[in-house]
């Protein structure tokens, strides 16, 4: 199998490494030309900066695209359309009906998208889908996430609420197993073009809730979720991995650690095998940016947003 990276960012270097570590890296793509060659001579692939000459000059099975989102539209469609199956970093398009537009390509084309909403391969999640699903400790009833840490540099074009909190409404959505029907958010701006910080609540039916703080103020990054069932509370740290369970006369600690980003990119590749479906859904992805829209709307207007999501 051979694929494809383009955009060789911060992040767009941990998926190269894994991707050459895999032995299916054969090209990578960046406008940044020096940065492109670089790169290609790290890892001895192809390197190009348009996808232009990528698709003319190479032959590959699919893409990793971690472009700023703003771009993901236009590359996406382009690859989709050369028959290439594609994943694409979250969140897939900035506008939701831009994403719809890609769902629509790719099934024309009978190519898979997927996109990277990496916490679903977390075991710290895995270990809580888990459980949930069995009804172990009881019924699911109330998520509360935290995300927080300083504002990174290379975030220019998108606010906290699609390039942070969608991970934990992402999360919130696998581990109800559904959509939710309202959303109510407050966020504000002080040191970026966009919002730097959001809390935001997803109502469920049944009065299911989730909790969704972010802010790129905290000095310490944090990544926890709180899982409240009827019999026990499940608290876990999405870094660490490390999951605690609570109950009322017992507690009990778990820790599995495995890197989130191979099992994502395994996946892909594995789904471009046939061997499996992805993880993520491109229809999932696009309600998480539908459910971020409202969640920017709710702020601005001070009202709860209702929605209807398939």
């Amino acid at each position: 199998m051979k694929i494809v990276q383009i955009g060789i960012g911060g992040w767009g270097k941990n998926h190269i490494r894994i991707l050459s570590e895999l032995g299916v890296l054969t090209a990578v793509c960046d406008t940044n030309i020096q940065k492109s060659r670089e790169c290609a001579k790290k890892y001895f692939v192809n390197h190009y900066e348009s996808i232009d000459s990528l698709l003319e000059n190479e032959e590959f099975d699919g893409v990793i695209i971690t472009t700023p989102t703003h771009t993901h539209l236009e590359i996406t469609t382009k690859l989709l359309n050369a028959k290439k199956h594609v994943f694409v970093e979250k969140p897939m398009t900035y506008k939701s009906e831009e994403g719809e537009k890609l769902v629509k390509i790719a099934e024309k084309n009978k190519m898979i998208l997927t996109c990277g909403y990496i916490e679903r391969f977390n075991s710290a999640v895995e270990v809580i889908k888990k459980i949930v699903n069995e009804r172990k400790f009881g019924e699911l009833i109330m998520l509360e996430f935290h995300r927080e840490n300083r504002m990174p540099d290379h975030i220019k074009d998108i606010g906290i609420i699609h390039d942070t909190s969608v991970h934990d409404i992402d999360t919130a959505n696998w581990l109800f197993n559904e959509m939710p029907i309202v959303v109510f958010a407050k966020a504000g701006k002080i040191n970026h073009e966009h919002e730097d910080f959001a809390s935001i609540m997803l109502g469920y039916k049944n009065n299911k809730v989730a909790i969704i703080a972010s802010n790129w103020f905290s000095p310490k990054k944090t990544r926890t979720c709180s899982a409240v069932c009827t019999d026990a509370t499940i608290t876990s740290n999405f870094i660490t991995q490390e999951i605690k369970i609570v109950r009322e006369n017992e507690n009990e600690t778990i820790q599995n650690v495995k890197e989130p980003l191979l099992l994502e990119i395994q996946n892909f590749l594995e789904a471009i095998e046939g061997k499996t479906e992805p993880l993520v859904k491109p229809q999932q992805a696009v309600n998480v940016t539908k459910i971020a829209e409202a969640a920017l709307l709710s702020s601005q207007k001070g009202i709860p947003i209702y929605l209807d999501l398939k």
